[in-house]
């Protein structure tokens, strides 16, 4: 499907040429690679997610390496990582800081919580409240935290990683529709081949890999990467053919809620993340096909008779997917 090298009216590559980016791309993934084993697509979309300046949510039951690819990734790409253990019990001030009065000098002083960092992992996060759910609502969306009315901007890049474990599963709290669709993409790490699971045996007997990974690129090369993928170019028909698909979802019978337009943006951003991974500086709609079930299925509601039919939201997409036409290369 396709549409082969895009060039523009004059007959020379269009723009966003892709650089540097695959070859440290392609460091950081074997880094990451290196302690989850098995799971190459799980890696390389985690990392289309991080350069899309996107956040992402990982759904799956305990023990499959959900935490365990969070800081990976962090590692590998000598970022700050920060955890947070979401429990009933944890308030917004505990990630987000708070500020505390100082007797001797009169003064308050602000103490940073753990959302001031590259890539902050909320493990387990649909085991809090919504109220500090709600807490990362503003960094997620805005890149700063108000505390006391005082804006404070947040490191970049910066990317939440939020792990959660099946709703059917005891003491877990459904992430609202408006948490849900700040998260760029959903995926699942599911588990792994035998021989990857054998694998793994051995490598962690002796050791753990988490404390050998080295940094495959720095904190300044991850910003120019993000750079670069800004530059990818999107074709006039790759634009309008992500707008069909995303509406496609507003007028399915099979969905009583569609995706905002807030998931046409993260579609695209993240098929340039995609497309410059692939080495290209423009996006085709093979990128786009390949990630509208991961950015899109989360924010989706199902209709009543869907349920009945035990139809799944990542099976709609995939049939809106398979129905839609695909765009002409002009």
């Amino acid at each position: 499907m396709s549409l082969g090298t895009h060039h523009n009216g004059r007959g020379r590559p269009a723009p966003g040429a892709a650089g540097p980016l695959p070859e440290a791309a392609a460091r950081i993934r074997q880094a990451v690679a290196s302690v989850i084993e098995g799971k190459p697509e799980v890696v390389r979309m985690a990392l289309t997610v991080l350069l899309a300046e996107g956040h992402l949510l990982i759904e799956d039951v305990p023990g499959v390496g959900k935490t365990m690819l969070a800081k990976a990734l962090g590692r590998a790409v000598d970022c700050s990582v920060q955890r947070v253990q979401f429990t009933p019990d944890l308030l917004p001030g505990d990630i987000t800081g708070v500020s505390v009065y100082h007797q001797e000098t009169g003064e308050f002083e602000f103490n940073p919580g753990p959302v001031f960092a590259n890539i902050v992992l909320g493990d387990e996060i649909n085991r809090a409240s919504p109220k500090t759910q709600s807490a990362l609502l503003e960094c997620m969306e805005e890149m700063q935290v108000s505390v006391d009315g005082t804006p404070r901007p947040l490191e970049r890049p910066f990317m939440v990683v939020a792990t959660q474990n099946p709703g059917d599963m005891e003491g877990t709290y459904p992430l609202p529709e408006a948490q849900r669709d700040r998260f760029m993409a959903r995926i699942a790490v599911g588990y792994p081949a035998p021989q990857a699971e054998l694998d793994m045996i051995d490598m962690h007997g002796a050791d753990e890999p988490l404390e050998r990974l080295a940094p495959a690129a720095s904190v300044a090369e991850v910003r120019s990467m993000v750079e670069q993928v800004r530059t990818v170019h999107v074709a006039p028909g790759v634009r309008r053919y992500v707008v069909d698909l995303v509406g496609a979802t507003r007028t399915s019978p099979a969905l009583r809620l569609g995706a905002s337009p807030r998931a046409t943006l993260h579609l695209v951003r993240a098929a340039r993340a995609y497309a410059a991974l692939e080495g290209r500086g423009y996006v085709v709609p093979d990128d786009v096909q390949a990630l509208a079930v991961p950015v899109l299925a989360h924010r989706l509601l199902l209709a009543p008779e869907a349920r009945v039919e035990r139809r799944t939201a990542e099976q709609v997409v995939a049939d809106l997917v398979a129905r839609l036409p695909i765009p002409s290369p002009r």
